[in-house]
Formats: structure tokens, sequence, C-alpha cells
């Protein structure tokens, strides 16, 4: 149905509208949130359908901005936005947004339209919105998209998550061996169906196996005349299409790549990863083990309610469970707590205390371990190392907490005791930092994820039993 003069009635109408006048190029405030009085004009536009203001200044941004604004405003206003923009919206925002968000637009969208807009998308891009589908939708998408196409994006959709296979892009240019510098420059002035961009051009056989690469520079300050198979060399470090994008991400930091060629299991070339997907992947996992690290796992600022609260309701309870071990540590001292009060007034910092040197070395181990910089050849060294900082510190701070609970309860006893009790959880903390994630790793388990609730458990345990059991023993023989 056409509503081309719907359109354009609407657009004169909104004309007419004082907010269509917003002249702001720069989108953000100076703290790079996105500026009030564009939201307040954007939501206005949406609220009067003043198509005029949102195909000026809102189907121009980048997609990246796009994202940004997605996420500022409303659900509602995002369905009508993406509603009233129709074609002039870029789907390809919908990679820059969280997934909540995304398939939350997409559900609303129908499939002609997303099958249109991926059409016109890098293939990495389409399968981001694919992947999250159900394989009723992706099929009738797939279904509607040119063969050569489709065939792409289902070898990608092929792969599992979180692959350099979903993560590639399966535009390149190839060339065979044979072929002149000459036949290969005219080649890429006449096709239309090259890649936008790219930097290197992939030599391949007839059966599609990788042979070498030849950088785009060396391709324009060689003769026409020279083959191909003189001027091209080995390529660097070509990448598994199964190979996890984490890994994959490492070696483009350890060799500072701007692109890799993706082959498979028969070393055929089946697409390329750039250095901009491999920035998503880097930020990505880096920020998954920032949450896994505080127990919320892959929630996202969008999630419901319900959603957030199923995502940190286990770790939680994992949690409750070692404070009840915890309490009933501190309950084989109640006789001498009831005794000596200032030992109840005293234990959260022997605890407190060991569970945050505790958490710095977790921190710090789990990142290690992350990045590979941390294994077996250096491990005992690290251990080492912490092992020496949680020793001076509970000195240092063992002598210094000594010294305020001795002068705070006029006994030199309880300042003793605490000072002892110190000392040993800031080595057991450090011990505890290192050795958890480790042992955590090399059983197959995610570090990040389980490390600081056992952590915890270890400093809490290990700190009440030693003031309470110190200050039960050296009281009672004295």
């Amino acid at each position: 149905m056409d509503n081309t003069g719907d359109d354009d009635r609407i657009e004169q109408q909104g004309s007419t509208i004082e907010h269509s006048t917003f002249d702001g190029e720069d989108i953000y405030a100076e703290d790079g949130s996105i500026r009030s009085d564009f939201l307040m004009h954007v939501g206005a536009a949406i609220a009067d359908r003043d198509l005029l203001f949102l195909r000026r200044h809102v189907a121009r941004l980048h997609e990246s901005e796009m994202g940004d604004l997605l996420e500022a405003i409303q659900p509602e206003q995002r369905r009508q936005l993406v509603s009233l923009l129709g074609a002039d919206f870029d789907l390809a925002a919908l990679t820059e947004v969280d997934e909540a968000i995304r398939l939350d637009i997409v559900e609303h969208l129908p499939n002609e339209q997303i099958a249109a807009a991926i059409g016109e998308m890098d293939s990495d891009d389409a399968v981001y919105i694919l992947e999250d589908l159900d394989q009723e939708d992706q099929e009738e998408i797939l279904s509607k998209l040119p063969f050569t196409e489709r065939i792409r994006l289902r070898r990608s959709l092929d792969y599992p998550e979180s692959t350099a296979g979903r993560r590639m892009q399966t535009e390149f240019v190839a060339v065979p061996p044979f072929w002149t510098i000459g036949q290969t420059i005219d080649y890429l002035r006449e096709d239309a169906d090259l890649p936008e961009s790219f930097s290197q051009i992939f030599v391949i056989d007839p059966t599609f196996r990788l042979l070498g690469v030849v950088d785009l520079d060396r391709i324009l300050r060689t003769a026409r005349g020279t083959k191909i198979e003189t001027v091209m060399r080995e390529t660097n470090h070509p990448i598994p299409a199964d190979m996890d994008q984490e890994e994959a991400a490492q070696l483009f930091e350890q060799y500072d790549l701007l692109s890799a060629a993706v082959v498979d299991e028969n070393g055929r070339l089946v697409g390329v990863l750039t250095i901009d997907d491999v920035v998503d992947v880097i930020q990505e996992e880096a920020e998954e083990d920032l949450m896994r690290l505080g127990g919320v796992g892959d929630e996202e600022l969008s999630d419901t309610v319900i959603t957030t609260s199923r995502s940190r309701a286990p770790w939680l309870l994992v949690n409750l469970l070692t404070a009840f071990i915890s309490a009933s540590v501190i309950s084989l001292f109640e006789a001498t707590i009831e005794q000596i009060v200032a030992l109840a007034i005293l234990m959260p910092a022997v605890a407190g205390m060991g569970g945050n040197a505790g958490s710095q070395t977790m921190t710090v181990t789990v990142r290690a371990l992350a990045t590979r910089d941390l294994d077996i050849h250096n491990a005992w060294r690290v251990v080492r190392r912490e092992a020496g900082v949680g020793l001076l510190h509970g000195v240092a701070f063992g002598l210094m907490i000594g010294a305020v609970a001795g002068f705070w309860f006029q006994d030199i006893n309880i300042g003793g005791v605490i000072a002892t009790a110190m000392l040993i959880n800031m080595c057991a903390a450090a011990l505890a930092g290192i050795t958890i994630p480790i042992l955590l790793d090399k059983a197959g388990a995610d570090p990040a994820v389980s490390s600081s609730v056992f952590v915890t458990a270890v400093t809490d345990i290990v700190g009440f039993f030693a003031f309470l059991g110190l200050a039960t023993w050296w009281f009672a023989i004295h």
C-alpha cells in the first residue's frame, strides 16, 4: 500500500512545528551523554509525527549515534521512531545497542523490512541481527535474499556463537596466483560487487584454499605485468572459523593485525576478520569479565526487573550459604564474645580488610588468566609475590589496627590479638585471591564468575576463626 501522499501531508504539517527548527549538529553534551535539548526535540517530534524533523536530524545520525539515542529514549518512543523513519532507519544501528533493546525493536518490524535492510548491510552486521531471531523468522528473512548472500549468511550462522566464524565478514577480495597485477587492478576497478573498503587481497587456488595475501600498497607499487604469486606473502596467522572470538582478538593484539583471513577446517577461505570487529570483541569480553566478577552474568541495563533478579539470585544464594558457614564459626566462640564485648565490635574489621585484600588479588589474577599473562611458567612466582604482599600488608595494617584497638579499649591484649589475626587473614586473603581463580580455571570453571564468592568465604571464615580462636586461647591462659 502506497502511503507517500500521507507522508507528504504529515511532513508538511510537521514543518510548521517549532521543534523542527532544531539546528544542533553535535548531539552529545560535554560529559558524553546525549544532549537533553536534543532528546526533548526528538520526543516532541515523535509525539507529533514530525517526519521532516526526524528525517533531517535523526535519520542522518551515524549508526553509533543512533544506537545511543535508542538507548536514551523510552521503549514506546523507540518503536514509534523506527516505525516513523521506515526505510530511512539504518538497521545497522541495532548492532550498537544491547540485546534486549535490539530484540524489542526487531520483534515489531515486519520481516520484509528487515530483509531489505539486511541486504544492504555488511555480512557481519547482518549476522549480528539475525542470530537473535527465532529460527522461523531467520528462514523467512533469508528466503527473501539473493541466493549467494543467503548462503553466505547461513554459513556464518552455522558457526557457534562467540566464534570467529560468527564475527567474520564474508565480503572479501580473492584472486588466483597466476593473475598479473594489471589484471587485479582492472578487476578491482570494474567489479561492482566488491566490498566497500578493504586493505588486503587474498590469493586462493581453484578450491578456495588460502595461499597467501597481498597488501594494497604492494599492488600499487608493482608493475602491471608482475604475477600475483611473485609478490604475495604468507598469510599472517589465518584464524580458524571455529576459534573463540576472544582467542582471535588476542592474536590481533599480539601480532598487531588490522585484518586476518578466516579459514574452515580444510584451510579454505570463508571470510575476513577486521580490527573494528575485534575492538568490539575486546570491549564485550572486558565488560563480560567485569560483570561476572560481580556475579551478575550477562545482565544489561535494559533488562526487566524479573530478568535482572533471576540473573543475580543464584550467586546471592551461594553467598547466603557461605554466610551461614561464617556465622557457624562465630557461634563456636559465643561464650568468649559474651565475656569480651570488644571482640564483637572488632570482628568486622578483620573480615572486611581480608575481603578487600582478597578481591584486589582476585581481580588481578582473573584478568591475567583472561589475557593469558598468567600461566604454568610464572604462576609460582606470582603466588610468591602475592604472599609477600599479603605478609607486608598484614604486618603494616596489623600494627595499625592493633595500636588503635589497644588504645580504644585500654587493653594491650586485645590489640595484640587483633594484630595477629589481621596478619593471618591478610596472608590467607592474598593466597586465596590467587590460588582459587587458578584452581577454578584448571578445573574448567570460569574464574570470573565463581571466584569472588569463594574468596570472600575464605577471608570471612579465616578472619573470624583466627580472631576469635586467638582471643579464646589467649584469654584462657591469662
